[in-house]
């Protein structure tokens, strides 16, 4: 699809809004003259932003997930290593990226995420597409980029399944841009929940934040890393829900890395006060703590027996959008999303193979949820 103009953008958002609006309704809306609205109606049928008569909009998904498609490839160590020398492990491939493993996580809730990336016509990408297809995530609107490569993601782990190192071949996400964006904006508009991570461009991020096509959704962003916490504008309004850690969070704010559940409060405040409608930082094996409009709380981690730490944070991601679809408050979701990091640590891969809805439910019936911390005792 070709490219919007802003005038088309401000009648395709209006249409968003309302399907129903008419003609005349539009204009008087907008300022426009009525014939200079139906050109502008005749063009984004055109161009395929809206299906014909009636102002019949491409249906989007409950979630749409923007960023990461990345073969993953692990090694974990038989014994401690050693620097400056070779060390024997056992290697396997899999699928990775933030966003792709999100929107996995998802749809083996049930969900039907549709998922917005670029992938390199080779093996990889082909076989990142056909596993998601088959998950049920709608890939139609992923770019094929020929002769690109397809991003690498390579993790060395200790023999207790930590991470040890990784190395990361991002390059090709810097070649998804706003354009790219604004071309498939009805299924980003149409979306509930949109859900981006920092492997996107400064500018890629700053057009979602900023809705430049219209779409009244949700923006939930993931910091990534620390390097990548730069590509996060300045001013963090527009996005409704912050996921990082303490050490993405030290950098974003220019500050010492909070190692307390108090530090980590002021930190998470002080994200919302740079404009995020709320904060989740997590502290690893300590929990997470949460902030926004009028709630915050230390939320400490479910206990878990560690096979593989590797998406443990994805899966957090996952399961608390997974909660907020389902109408639960942000706490409660975010209990959701750290059991959903429990489950991931005890089985090895970026995403659990066996996920199903009947097994989160099982498992939060089964399972002691630690209270959130007190906040004005001792936090730990």
């Amino acid at each position: 699809m070709d490219e919007l103009t802003a005038q088309e953008a401000a009648v395709l958002a209006l249409i968003s809004r309302n399907p129903f609006a008419g003609q005349q309704e539009i204009a008087e809306a907008l300022g426009f003259a009525r014939s200079t609205v139906a050109a502008h109606v005749a063009s984004l049928t055109r161009k395929g932003f809206l299906l014909g008569r009636g102002y019949v909009l491409p249906q989007g998904a409950s979630v749409l997930c923007v960023g990461g498609a990345v073969m993953d490839r692990r090694y974990r160590l038989l014994a401690p290593a050693r620097m400056e020398t070779s060390n024997p492990a056992e290697g396997s491939r899999s699928h990775g990226g933030v966003a792709r493993n999100v929107a996995e996580n998802l749809a083996l809730l049930g969900r039907r995420p549709g998922f917005l990336s670029v992938v390199g016509d080779d093996e990889p990408g082909r076989l990142l597409l056909e596993h998601l297809r088959g998950r049920g995530v709608d890939v139609s609107r992923v770019l094929t980029l020929p002769g690109a490569r397809t991003a690498e993601y390579v993790a060395l782990l200790d023999p207790s399944g930590e991470l040890v190192l990784a190395a990361a071949d991002m390059a090709i996400f810097d070649r998804l841009t706003p354009e790219d964006l604004l071309r498939a904006w009805p299924h980003v508009a149409g979306a509930s929940w949109v859900f981006a991570d920092a492997n996107l461009t400064p500018e890629a991020l700053a057009c979602l934040c900023a809705r430049r096509g219209g779409g009244n959704y949700r923006l939930a962003v993931d910091a990534v890393s620390v390097p990548k916490t730069r590509r996060l504008p300045a001013d963090l309004s527009g996005i409704d829900l912050l996921f990082l850690n303490a050490d993405e969070a030290a950098a974003l704010l220019d500050a010492p890395r909070a190692t307390s559940g108090a530090e980590a409060l002021a930190a998470a405040r002080a994200l919302c006060d740079r404009g995020a409608g709320s904060v989740r930082l997590s502290r690893g094996a300590a929990g997470a703590a949460l902030a926004g409009e009028g709630f915050e709380a230390l939320l400490p981690a479910v206990a878990a027996e560690v096979v593989d730490v590797t998406g443990a944070g994805d899966a957090a991601m996952a399961g608390t959008l997974h909660a907020l679809l389902a109408g639960e408050d942000p706490v409660a979701a975010a209990r959701l999303g750290g059991l959903m990091a429990a489950l991931t640590i005890e089985a090895p891969g970026a995403v659990r193979d066996d996920l199903t809805p009947e097994l989160l439910a099982a498992q939060a019936g089964r399972r002691s949820f630690p209270a959130p911390a007190d906040l004005h005792g001792d936090d730990r």
